[in-house]
């Protein structure tokens, strides 16, 4: 009946919430528990919103996780591996049909911003709201910090 468990009702009868994560955010959940970034991966598998992925997010990720300057001491490259295919088995999976590069300074943004776009994300969850300057306006997709993105999810339960 449904595509994918993203567009499934959840526990009170809506649709879970489509949400992009920059790689910025895995990075600093990687190196502290204790931060928003953690907080919200942490929820993973979440009844409010799902996570969805490209293949080029994917591979971003993955290129960036498994760096050395970025896994902690308790972390090696293959426990970065099996989280990110943990990550890539809950996310909502998109196919990217089209691109527009360059719309956004970064090419890398801009695939955040295509695999959002494509899936269509309520938000993009980034430390670095700048980079995605113009994004609401013109494609109706919010950029959102973490700590913002677990306001937004945590008034929702109310």
């Amino acid at each position: 009946m449904f595509a994918d468990t993203a567009d499934r009702p959840n526990s009170v009868g809506t649709k879970k919430m489509k949400v992009v994560l920059d790689t910025n955010i895995f990075v600093s959940a990687l190196r502290s528990n204790k931060g928003a970034s953690h907080a919200v991966i942490s929820q993973l598998p979440s009844d409010q919103f799902r996570i969805v992925l490209s293949v080029p997010l994917y591979v971003e990720y993955q290129d960036v996780l498994t760096r050395p300057e970025h896994m902690s001491g308790a972390s090696t490259g293959e426990e970065i591996l099996a989280f990110l295919r943990y990550i890539c088995n809950i996310a909502y999976r998109q196919q990217i049909f089209f691109l527009w590069c360059p719309w956004l300074g970064d090419p890398k943004d801009d695939m955040v911003l295509e695999t959002a776009f494509a899936s269509r994300s309520r938000h993009i969850v980034t430390h670095n709201l700048r980079d995605f300057r113009g994004v609401e306006k013109h494609f109706g997709i919010t950029p959102v910090t973490p700590g913002k993105f677990l306001h937004i999810i945590r008034s929702q339960q109310s």
